[in-house]
């Protein structure tokens, strides 16, 4: 049947070039295809010269050099697939930094444990008033140092765990002050060249494991059903430390004080710490966070400012989580001369505190010997009902409960989500450890995190998955022990954590205080442990505490807020000599970052994503190099 053409029959030489076309469309298609192919290849296969000239380049000049390990086990070795990629001559933009090209210095040595934002000079300006002086007090634009912090002149690499839960180099965290304060209590003994910790504490002086042992006598603490728990006011960190080995993960925090250097002791055994005090902002967590929160002698006023601080404690605690206090003014009954107070001033501070209990409508498990055990309800309904009896503190009307970066503490209960029964779990019961870090967590489930799903939940556990086979393809030390201390400074979900829960590290999970979706609540629900950060500021914890950083989009989301300059020098100041950063970023980004850290004394290799050339997102692997300060 004859094809109808509505315009009338076309014209013979119409046809003939319809025809003559063809084969000209063909052979343009084919030579495009075979340019594309030819330029992706290209950009595949850099030349070997490059590879060997960064991995030949000096990186500075550096004191002590037969302490150190060659840099070469750290970095990926060149082959197709990890070539170095050249992309300077193309892609120039103008982020927002300082000169990238110059070389930074280092800064004076008494600048060695310089901590920005809890620096003693600036924060003795501060009111004294609850402590508050000891809050975060970071430095103005104009006081930020352009300069690199010195490690101690005769640094070395710290122990390898387990071995570093027990000992410590003196060099690196050179104070004897609390061997000799807290001798006869055993924090920390120095033996020659180096710094033990035999595992004891004030209100444990036959050692924290024994101690740990005693709390397991009361409530359960090796069935998994207790995973995450915060030290508050920690020292060295030695109930945190011997909890690890029950498979507890424990946020020990204490302030910059006069026992120098605590929170520096306790990262430096690889046991997870930050400086931080209860004053008057918020804890750095979100709520329903901890399974457990302990208080050893730790001289917070539990009973002062209508219960405020452990108000905060309630806020941080997961529904039917256990607060644990030992010391004054527990068992005062033994101990009330050696604390040096009365009799009559420790029982009305026990009372005080009591009261504060049960306004909060916790209970009391119980108390044995030196320990008081008490437990959050699993949800307010009888709360809500006692409030006839309690008209204090009242239940908090504002919906923010996990707002809590530079947030004032409030003195009303944060309300707990609605149940529809008594022995339900307010928010949601989370599963035994470990499947805890693979379920799904409440949080998603029930939809309060807009725009994340079970579905992309579980595709983030696969990304993530696939994400940590390569990288141990392309730095084999994460597959040797070398790294203890991990940060991740944009963690999204936790699932960079939950893949490298089968070696022996722990990772310190940031969730940047201005990210779209608030997820540091889904990851304290998989047994994780983090905080929130700003990262136009500095971190609160010491210089040389973390073995690698990972840094995913992390300057995508910073370089119009703030100079990336500072921000990578404040990846450098928490960073050990020899330890590794792994960012994930825009060509663009990356090579901007790779410009400034060639002033910083690292060696980086900018690298292909695990998928192949052809993703825009590319990896930079960068490692610090040793080098100290003059004596």
């Amino acid at each position: 049947m004859a094809k109808d053409y509505s315009g009338g029959s076309p014209k013979h030489h119409h046809l003939e070039q319809k025809r003559k076309r063809l084969p000209w469309i063909l052979g343009v298609s084919g030579l495009c295809v075979l340019f594309y192919v030819l330029g992706a290849w290209q950009n595949t296969t850099s030349t070997i010269s490059d590879n060997s000239e960064l991995s030949n380049k000096a990186g500075c000049d550096v004191t002590n050099q037969a302490a150190t390990k060659s840099q070469s086990s750290v970095l990926p070795s060149t082959t197709p697939s990890t070539a170095s990629l050249d992309f300077e001559a193309h892609h120039q933009i103008g982020i927002n930094d300082t000169s990238s090209s110059q070389k930074i210095p280092a800064c004076e040595m008494s600048y060695s444990e310089y901590t920005p934002c809890q620096h003693a000079p600036r924060s003795r300006k501060f009111e004294r008033e609850m402590l508050k002086y000891r809050e975060r007090h970071c430095p103005t634009k104009e006081e930020l140092l352009l300069c690199l912090i010195p490690p101690p002149p005769k640094y070395k690499n710290p122990f390898k765990w387990p071995q570093s839960r027990d000992y410590a180099w003196f060099d690196n965290i050179p104070h004897k002050e609390l061997s000799i304060e807290k001798a006869v209590q055993n924090w920390v003994q120095v033996e020659g060249d180096r710094l033990r910790f035999p595992g004891g504490g004030t209100m444990f002086p036959r050692g924290a494991d024994a101690y740990i042992d005693d709390i397991n006598e009361l409530i359960p603490l090796t069935k998994g059903k207790i995973r995450t728990a915060i030290d508050t006011g920690c020292g060295v960190a030695s109930w945190g430390a011997y909890l690890l080995k029950r498979d507890i993960l424990t946020m020990s925090f204490a302030p910059r004080d006069t026992h120098e250097a605590q929170v520096q002791f306790a990262l430096e055994r690889g046991v997870p710490a930050m400086i931080g005090i209860m004053a008057t902002q918020r804890l750095p967590y979100p709520a329903r966070a901890f399974d457990m929160a302990h208080c050893s002698r730790c001289l917070i006023p539990w009973n002062q400012y209508d219960g405020m601080y452990l108000i905060e404690v309630d806020r941080v605690l997961r529904p039917g989580g256990y607060w644990i206090l030992s010391g004054p003014p527990i068992r005062w009954k033994k101990y009330w001369r050696g604390w040096e107070r009365t009799q009559e001033d420790l029982k009305q501070e026990q009372d005080s505190i009591e009261d504060v209990v049960k306004r909060l409508c916790w209970k009391k498990v119980t108390e044995k010997g030196d320990l008081a055990i008490y437990q959050k309800p699993l949800n307010h309904i009888e709360c809500v009902k006692n409030r006839k009896i309690y008209k204090t503190p009242h239940i908090c009307k504002a919906d923010a409960a996990d707002n809590a970066w530079y947030t004032n503490m409030e003195k009303c209960i944060t309300p707990l989500p609605e149940v529809s029964s008594s022995d339900e779990v307010a928010g949601g019961a989370v599963e035994k450890w470990p499947e805890r870090a693979f379920a799904l967590p409440p949080r998603i489930s029930s939809g309060s995190i807009p725009g994340i799903t079970a579905e992309k939940f579980r595709e983030d556990n696969e990304l993530w998955k696939d994400r940590v086979s390569h990288y141990k393809k392309i730095m084999s030390p994460l597959a040797q022990g070398r790294y203890r201390n991990i940060m991740d400074m944009n963690a999204y979900l936790g699932g960079f954590a939950a893949a490298v829960m089968k070696y022996p590290v722990w990772v310190m999970n940031v969730v940047p205080s201005n990210s779209n979706h608030d997820t540091l609540g889904v990851i304290y629900e998989r047994g994780f442990i983090g905080t929130y950060q700003d990262w136009c500021e500095a971190f609160s914890t010491y210089p040389r505490t973390y073995d690698l950083i990972h840094a995913a989009g992390v300057f995508s989301i910073y370089q119009d807020r703030c100079d990336i300059t500072y921000i990578l020098l404040e990846m450098d100041r928490i960073l050990r000599p020899e330890g590794s950063v792994i960012f994930r970023d825009t060509v663009e980004v990356l090579v901007k970052i790779q410009s400034i850290t060639e002033g910083m004394r690292w060696k980086s290799q900018i690298m292909d994503h695990e998928s192949g050339p052809f993703n825009p997102e590319k990896i930079l692997v960068a490692v610090k190099t040793y080098w100290t300060g003059q004596a």
